[in-house]
């Protein structure tokens, strides 16, 4: 729907402004197995320090954890943190781990996408600073492994951090998208109605989907990833980033 004055432009994180998983090939360069695996394999290595495991049984462990995410973070709109996702993977295997080592794990897991980070979206550092003071601009995103206040460290490595003045992740305000909460906490903030909201992401289920629930509106995104509809439809469609400005504008 045009003619309607935005409020406020919030992004999606993962395949909007970063291309995700665009760091493995960075990894493999090093000499670094996928996320995914090195992930199972610290697992794996911290448990077998204190007694042994069979790396296929750590291994299902993990995969069943993920499992177990997925269904929450899906149909419940939570994202466990890391330290409980490592806890009832724990609780399942009837093992603990000391300490020392749990915070270790917990703590390689969350930062494994800042040793090497993944790339910017083509045209997406660009277009941000275009969009700088002319809407507020926010962050809305799930945080996976990576919590919030690493992903910050990721938006300022990249040059985007000083672009955004409010983040809403799901770590730390307890929901992830669809959920209404994280749109009803932009418009919060900024003191708007959140009808004049304009979510911008890759995802028609989370980015189209949630705005659209609350009377928002979205823009999906196809820089990165074309993905299908599943029955949602988008306010508008940006494939470049250097139209996203008129994009917006044709939308007020």
């Amino acid at each position: 729907m045009a003619g309607r004055p935005i409020g406020a432009v919030t992004f999606d994180l993962w395949d909007c402004l970063f291309h995700d998983d665009s760091d493995e090939p960075k990894r493999a360069a090093a000499g670094l197995p996928p996320k995914p695996r090195a992930r199972r394999d610290l697992l794996h290595t911290l448990l077998s320090k204190h007694a042994p495991i069979d790396k296929a049984v750590s291994d299902l462990a993990f995969d069943v954890q993920d499992a177990a995410f997925r269904k929450v973070w899906h149909d419940q709109h939570v994202t466990w943190s890391v330290t409980e996702r490592m806890t009832v993977l724990l609780d399942g295997l009837g093992r603990t781990l000391p300490k020392d080592d749990f915070a270790a794990l917990v703590d390689a897991l969350e930062r494994m996408e800042l040793e090497y980070q993944p790339d910017p979206a083509p045209g997406a550092v660009e277009a941000l600073a275009k969009l700088h003071g002319k809407y507020p601009l926010a962050i809305v995103s799930d945080a996976i492994f990576t919590p919030g206040r690493n992903l910050r460290e990721l938006l300022r490595g990249a040059g985007m951090l000083e672009h955004f003045d409010f983040f809403v992740f799901s770590d730390e305000i307890g929901r992830s998208k669809p959920h209404p909460a994280v749109y009803e906490a932009v418009a919060a903030h900024y003191g708007i109605p959140i009808e004049s909201i304009v979510h911008i992401g890759d995802r028609p289920h989370n980015d189209l989907g949630g705005p659209h629930a609350v009377g928002a509106r979205g823009v999906l995104l196809t820089v990165v990833k074309n993905r299908p509809l599943e029955g949602h439809l988008p306010d508008a469609v940006c494939d470049d980033y250097a139209e996203l400005p008129e994009v917006l504008e044709a939308m007020e």
